[in-house]
C-alpha cells in the first residue's frame, strides 16, 4: 500500500471551498469522524448545524483550526482557543484529533506545530486540553507530551424514565419559600440583571478545580452580551432558574439547562451554583427539583438529560446521584507548558 503524504493547512471556515468544507465536516461528523467516536449513541450534527456552530463562535473566543489533508480527504484536524478575558491570560484551550484509521503515523505530533507556534504568538504559556477515557490514543499522545492530569471528571447522565417524581415533589416542597423567591428567565438574561449575574455565576469559582492551573473566571456583562447572542444564532434555548434572598434582594443561587435543536433527546445541564453564605438552606435541591419537572412539558422529545461533573465534587454528585444520574463517560483535563511542547517537537522533528 502507498503511503499518502499529508499537508497541514491552517482553516478558515469564512474562506474554505465548498470540498473543503463538506471534507472537514466528514471527518468531524461522518460515520467514522472524531465526534461520531466521541458520541457513538447520538445522531451526527446536520452540516448546516456543524457550520452554523463554526460561524457563531463569542467574539470573546479567538478560535483557530488547522487541518491534516491527504489529497482532498481530511484525517486530522488541531485547534487552539484563545480567550480575550480578564482572567487566565497565561493558558488556550487545545485540542488534536486523528482519524483511527490514520493514527501512529506522526500526524497528532506534526498538528501540534501550529499549536505550539499559535500559543505562544499569543503570549500563552500553557495549553489546557480533555480526553476521552473510550479513546485511549489520546490519553497516550498526551502522556507521551509529559503532561499532567490537572482533573478527572464524568459526563453524568439521567434517563427521564428512571427519575423519582416523588423525590423531586418533595424537594420543591421543601423550599425555604419565606426566606427565598424562586423565579426564571427564559432565554436573555434580563438587561437590568446582567451585572448581579456576573457577580452570581462567579459561584462556580467554588468548585472543585483539583490540579488545574487556572484562575478564577471573571465574566463581564460584554460577554455575557457575546454568549446570549451565540446561543440564539445557534438556535439552542436556555432556561435559568434562580433564587433571590428576600431580605437583601440579592440573587443566592441558579441552575440552567441548554436545549439544543439539532439533539433533541438530549438537554444539557449547565451550570448550578448556590452562593456559600446561603448554603445548607436546601436551595440546590429546590433549583434542580424545579428545573427538571419542567423539562417533560417544555420539551417532550428530551429522553436524557447530561451533566458533566469533576470527579472530586462530592455536593454536587450527592444530589444528581438522588436524581438519578448515572455514569456515562469519562474525561480527563490535562496541562502542558508550551514550552514542553516546543522541546518534545524538537526531539522529535
Amino acid at each position: 500500500m502507498v503511503k499518502r503524504s499529508t499537508t497541514i493547512r491552517a482553516f478558515d471556515v469564512k474562506t474554505a471551498t465548498p470540498e473543503e468544507l463538506r471534507a472537514v465536516y466528514a471527518l468531524v461528523w461522518g460515520p467514522r469522524g472524531l465526534r461520531t467516536e466521541e458520541w457513538p449513541d447520538d445522531p451526527p450534527r446536520s452540516y448546516d448545524t456543524w457550520l452554523n456552530s463554526l460561524r457563531t463562535v463569542p467574539p470573546f473566543v479567538a478560535l483557530r483550526i488547522w487541518v491534516a489533508w491527504q489529497g482532498a480527504d481530511a484525517v486530522g484536524r488541531s485547534t487552539l482557543e484563545i480567550y480575550d478575558t480578564p482572567d487566565n491570560r497565561h493558558l488556550a484551550n487545545a485540542d488534536v484529533g486523528v482519524l483511527a484509521s490514520h493514527r501512529r503515523q506522526g500526524i497528532g505530533k506534526r498538528l501540534l506545530v501550529p499549536i505550539a507556534q499559535g500559543a505562544e504568538t499569543a503570549g500563552r504559556t500553557l495549553l489546557v486540553g480533555g480526553t476521552d477515557s473510550a479513546i485511549p490514543a489520546g490519553e497516550a499522545f498526551m502522556e507521551r507530551l509529559g503532561s499532567r492530569r490537572g482533573m478527572v471528571s464524568r459526563t453524568n447522565q439521567l434517563s427521564l424514565v428512571d427519575l423519582d417524581s416523588a423525590l423531586m415533589r418533595a424537594w420543591c416542597e421543601q423550599g425555604p419559600r419565606k426566606e427565598f423567591d424562586l423565579d426564571w428567565w427564559d432565554g436573555a438574561y434580563p438587561e437590568a440583571e446582567v451585572d448581579a449575574i456576573c457577580v452570581l455565576r462567579a459561584v462556580m469559582n467554588t468548585a472543585p478545580r483539583d490540579d488545574l492551573e487556572v484562575e478564577d473566571q471573571v465574566w463581564t456583562p460584554e460577554m455575557i452580551h457575546q454568549q446570549q447572542e451565540s446561543l440564539l444564532q445557534r438556535e439552542v434555548d436556555r432556561r435559568t432558574l434562580f433564587v433571590r434572598h428576600r431580605a437583601s434582594g440579592e440573587l443566592a443561587g441558579y441552575t440552567e439547562v441548554f436545549y439544543d435543536r439539532a439533539l433533541p433527546h438530549v438537554l444539557q445541564q449547565g451550570d448550578t451554583g448556590v452562593l456559600p453564605k446561603y448554603r445548607g438552606h436546601g436551595l440546590g435541591k429546590w433549583l434542580k427539583g424545579t428545573m427538571v419537572e419542567r423539562v417533560p412539558r417544555e420539551w417532550p422529545d428530551v429522553r436524557f438529560i447530561r451533566t458533566g461533573n469533576a470527579n472530586s465534587n462530592a455536593p454536587m454528585l450527592k444530589i444528581n446521584h438522588a436524581m438519578g444520574f448515572r455514569p456515562y463517560k469519562d474525561w480527563t483535563i490535562w496541562q502542558v507548558e508550551v514550552s514542553k511542547v516546543k522541546e518534545y517537537l524538537r526531539r522529535h522533528e
